[in-house]
């Protein structure tokens, strides 16, 4: 029976071109979670866009000599680019600057604020002792006074896990120029979030098939909850809709805030461009759908902890009145990744210790870095990016394993037969063993699939390439040309085994996919792409460019289908480019010159 999926994707920041490290954390995983359900016949609805507000938007405008907006522009337009290169299916993405976002984000403010949960306190706020801006929490950094760790930040401490406010830093410092920031008393907006402490705990008992880290770390944040600040004195975000605020300048909901809402924003803004402006109900308010957000381990506290409090709250829940969108569903998972390293270093763009998607997809396509991402990703603990692996794993792997595999044996089929051969009689233990384990292998996949445990899901269907490869060579084909129907028997078993392999590896490579698919006979989109659209803001205001697609059309489904007999096969184009091993020395090249 088919389902209703959110796959909630965390948001881009705006600020800049992202890197490998960012599309490793959300990008990839909640792509390859997503085609594979849709292949299983599950309706998905796949939402994110780039996060658009704050102070690290204003100062990297500022350095730039342009205004906020003009940054968020052009930097919503490079990532949408690089996404849609890199394949990622999303149903939509959009951004955080349109009118659609504000309106949902001051629905639910003002949902909590009615019900009790949103009350206004003076409180320190830090502030640019240069600009007189105020600086977001993850612009104050300095020594944690619970633990002692040096690189603690203003809203947390990835050391130690705990909650933070800037002014409780020993030593704090501004992430912009180093300096001490000054604290002054504003009144601000706070979320009362141990009024949800009972109802969070409860909850989260409830999670099943979470990975331990994320559950155990969101558990523990529950008993040290504090309220926390929704709004800073800034003038580049969401206006905070109450009497006497609404107006200011100098008063904006805070960026955290108004970013995770952007989940539910953005899927009313698919329901209404996509003519049924209720469609959003049935991944939000039904009981049989499930949700998923995918992001890095650093935003699991906003998801795990603060966005079901906001859901909660404008709910009804614990008391209250639901607000106009209704009772909201919570998060079914939290699909969180850790930290994915440079060449040994951590990623820092502002140190240069990085590498641009953009860049990756431009020398060597989008297939070989979503593999490389899903066979040595950091999907259950930190792991490190290097050429070196990367050139290694696409020569060995991708080239001499997979794409080696279809080239040898459609350019058998071209030379010899030219089309699809009928498969004979299976006259071998081998013939049956192979096909059996190869369809077999679809339960297999698809349940690591389903529960994200993806590495395991790619190593299992790279299994079955080797099988392939082995009953190849085993038989040895191009050896019986003085038994053409036991070669033709043989290429069929092969050409089935190329057919269900293409299958299996549809989430992790729908580019390579589509290819295979073609190659094979195949009419039509085997696996759809997202296309980049311009679109005029829905109520009015500027237009700017989204990524759709028209994925439900396309071919793929999640099973083992048998080949046709007859199908006309010509010579096979390769499926991945080899790299040269100088690639490595030239990549850390780049890397040192910054």
């Amino acid at each position: 029976m088919s389902r209703n999926i959110l796959t909630a994707v965390a948001w881009p920041y705006a600020n800049g071109p992202r890197h490998v490290g960012h599309v490793a954390g959300f990008g990839v995983p909640s792509d390859i979670f997503s085609r594979y359900q849709r292949m299983a016949g599950n309706t998905v609805l796949m939402v994110s866009g780039t996060d658009e507000h704050g102070t690290p938007i204003q100062v990297q405008a500022d350095r730039e000599g342009v205004t906020a907006r003009e940054l968020a522009d052009r930097y919503n337009r490079v990532i949408a680019e690089d996404l849609q290169g890199l394949g990622l299916s999303y149903d939509l993405f959009t951004r955080t600057t349109t009118r659609n976002h504000y309106a949902v984000v001051q629905e639910l403010f003002t949902a909590l604020h009615r019900n009790g949960y949103v009350t206004e306190h003076s409180q320190l706020s830090a502030i640019d002792a240069a600009t007189g801006r105020g600086l977001p929490d993850r612009y104050v950094e300095g020594t944690c006074p619970i633990c002692g760790y040096d690189g603690a930040r203003g809203d947390q401490c990835d050391n130690c896990g705990n909650q933070l406010d800037p002014q409780d830093l020993i030593d704090p410092r501004s992430k912009i120029d180093g300096q001490p920031p000054k604290f002054v008393e504003s009144a601000q907006f706070f979320l009362d979030l141990p009024a949800f402490a009972e109802a969070l705990a409860g909850w989260l008992q409830t999670r099943e098939g979470w990975r331990p880290n994320v559950l155990k770390f969101s558990q523990n944040l529950i008993d040290d909850l504090k309220p926390r600040a929704i709004s800073r004195d800034l003038d580049w975000g969401v206006p905070i809709p109450l009497p006497g605020w609404e107006d200011r300048d100098d008063k904006r909901l805070y960026v955290w805030f108004d970013a995770v809402i952007g989940y539910l924003s953005a899927s009313i803004e698919w329901a209404r461009r996509t003519g049924d402006p209720e469609a959003w109900r049935a991944f939000w308010q039904n009981p049989e759908a499930t949700s998923f957000y995918f992001m890095g381990k650093d935003n699991v506290v906003f998801h795990s902890v603060i966005w079901p409090a906001i859901l909660l709250g404008a709910s009804g829940k614990p008391h209250g009145d639901a607000g106009a969108h209704g009772e909201l569903d919570l998060p079914s998972e939290v699909v969180s990744s850790e930290y994915l390293t440079m060449e040994g270093r951590k990623f820092s763009s502002s140190r240069s210790v990085v590498i641009y998607v953009r860049d990756v997809l431009e020398r060597y396509g989008p297939d070989a870095l979503r593999y490389y991402l899903a066979a040595a990703g950091p999907e259950s603990s930190d792991t490190d990016f290097t050429w070196e692996q990367f050139v290694t794993r696409n020569n060995t792997e991708l080239v001499a394993g997979w794409g080696n595999l279809v080239n040898r044996t459609l350019s058998l089929v071209a030379k010899n037969i030219g089309a699809i051969p009928p498969a004979g009689d299976l006259t071998t233990a081998e013939d049956k063993v192979v096909l059996e384990a190869s369809k077999a292998a679809f339960d297999t996949v698809g349940g690591l699939l389903g529960r994200n445990q993806q590495k395991a899901a790619l190593h299992e269907t790279m299994r079955v390439v080797g099988d392939a490869n082995k009953y190849l060579s085993d038989q040895a084909p191009w050896k019986l040309k003085d038994d053409p129907d036991r070669r033709a028997t043989v290429l069929h078993v092969a050409l089935q085994l190329i057919d269900d392999a293409k299958t299996l590896l549809t989430p992790f490579l729908p580019h390579s996919s589509q290819a295979v698919y073609a190659m094979l006979g195949g009419q039509g989109v085997w696996s759809g792409l997202p296309e980049l659209v311009e679109v005029e803001d829905l109520d009015g205001g500027p237009a700017y460019p989204v990524l759709m697609g028209d994925y439900a059309g396309a071919e793929a489904v999640w099973q083992s289908r048998p080949i046709t007999p007859g199908v006309e096969i010509g010579p096979p184009t390769p499926l991945f480019a080899k790299l040269d091993p100088s690639v490595v020395e030239e990549e850390l090249a780049r890397l040192e010159q910054g």
